[in-house]
């Protein structure tokens, strides 16, 4: 009598026998991961420039039609610092949601369990691609506008704290969106419908002190909100690191940051053992 078991890729791979996880080895995985991972977005590089056309393009249009028929320039520094963690969230999650969800859908996902390294650290490897590939399209959308708008941002050290925690915040949020998309492929509309409230409500298309109190409030539970509210209060309203503490800006800022983080953790934790469980590895 035969009995049937899950195929070796539908279940957690055994360490090989005397491989350990160490610095060398996980940096080893991770730099193989990136590599991978670059190697196949640089290889159709078409897709990325239309990418950077479309986010300058909007941008102005968008701030073109806020200003009734012209450009505002004493509200586009603002925005603009608004507009660069909003495309460093869409473009970053985009790259991590579709890539995992393709890979999902071809099986090299399951593969990649077979290896003795823990899951979490082909993740960081992804993340990493990701984050790279946001980063760019965020720099270029925000430099372009700056140029043909004529405007410039104030660069103060004290900003670089709160929006550093735009960045972690951003990279959780990416990773509770990459979570999601390891049991289901309904991940894309998720990530559109996150992505357009947050476009609409964090600032990029006025700044958040000129919508109403309710809405405002709604606004910061949103990713990006809380630190772009908190980076503008230092380039713009001349306020420190003591102040934007002292309002409560600061600290709601980081506890929102860690508690992102914490699921992102939990849900990446909870997915993965349920998709090893039920042998979904390979599909959904």
């Amino acid at each position: 009598m035969t009995s049937l078991a899950p195929l070796p890729a539908q279940r957690a791979a055994r360490p090989a026998v005397g491989w350990k996880l160490t610095p060398r080895t996980g940096m080893s995985v991770l730099g193989a991961e990136i590599r991978k991972g670059l190697l196949s977005q640089l290889a159709h590089p078409v897709g990325h420039i239309i990418m950077l056309t479309i986010s300058t393009v909007l941008y102005l249009g968008m701030q073109y039609v806020m200003g009734q028929g012209e450009l505002r320039r004493d509200l586009i520094p603002e925005t603009l610092v608004a507009i660069s963690g909003y495309w460093f969230l869409h473009y970053g999650s985009l790259v991590m949601v579709a890539d995992l969800v393709e890979e999902k859908r071809g099986g090299t996902y399951a593969q990649s369990h077979m290896s003795p390294a823990p899951p979490w650290v082909f993740m960081m490897g992804r993340l990493f691609t990701a984050s790279l590939m946001g980063l760019m399209v965020a720099v270029v959308a925000t430099l372009v506008p700056m140029l043909v708008t004529g405007v410039t941002i104030p660069l103060k050290l004290a900003a670089l704290i709160p929006y550093a925690l735009v960045v972690v915040n951003v990279l959780a949020f990416t990773f509770v969106l990459a979570a999601i998309a390891i049991n289901s492929p309904m991940v894309g509309a998720l990530h559109s419908l996150f992505t357009s409230l947050v476009i609409l409500l964090n600032g990029s298309m006025m700044p958040l002190g000129l919508y109403p109190d309710w809405l405002a409030m709604v606004a910061r539970f949103l990713p990006t909100t809380l630190g772009i509210e908190a980076t503008t209060k230092v380039l713009f309203d001349g306020a420190s690191l003591g102040d934007i503490w002292s309002d409560g800006t600061l600290p709601w800022l980081l506890a929102y940051t860690f508690a992102l983080v914490l699921f992102g953790g939990w849900i990446f934790a909870r997915n993965q053992r349920r998709a090893v469980r039920d042998g979904r590895l390979g599909q959904y």
